[in-house]
């Protein structure tokens, strides 16, 4: 996952303290499930695919929380210390982006 220089804008409104309070501790009632026991147990990092120890894991939100993310069974996936930290701020959809902007200058590159 490589990073890159630019910036996201943040909405006051997602990075409200009290906001960002109530779904961390909504993310520390989740880490108590066994749901999410579960995901830790099979060892595999979202983003990477790679096979770690549960204790390897930890838990990102898809969409953080600064941008407007929830602490929910469909916005939260283990991750592997190197990819949850390489991510950042970045959403999917800003993955993708940059996937598609890679692949665009890859193949101008051939022409």
């Amino acid at each position: 996952m490589a990073k890159d220089d630019s910036y996201h804008v943040l909405d006051p409104a997602h990075t409200d303290p009290a906001r960002i309070k109530k779904e961390r501790d909504q993310a520390r009632k989740l880490k108590k499930t066994q749901w999410w026991l579960d995901l830790l147990n099979r060892g595999i990092c979202h983003h990477c695919q790679n096979k770690f120890k549960a204790s390897e894991l930890t838990m990102d939100h898809l969409i953080p929380l600064a941008r407007g993310g929830k602490s929910n069974r469909g916005n939260i996936v283990p991750s592997c210390r190197p990819c949850n930290q390489a991510k950042h701020l970045e959403s999917p959809v800003d993955a993708a982006f940059r996937q598609l902007e890679a692949e665009k200058s890859g193949s101008q590159n051939e022409d």
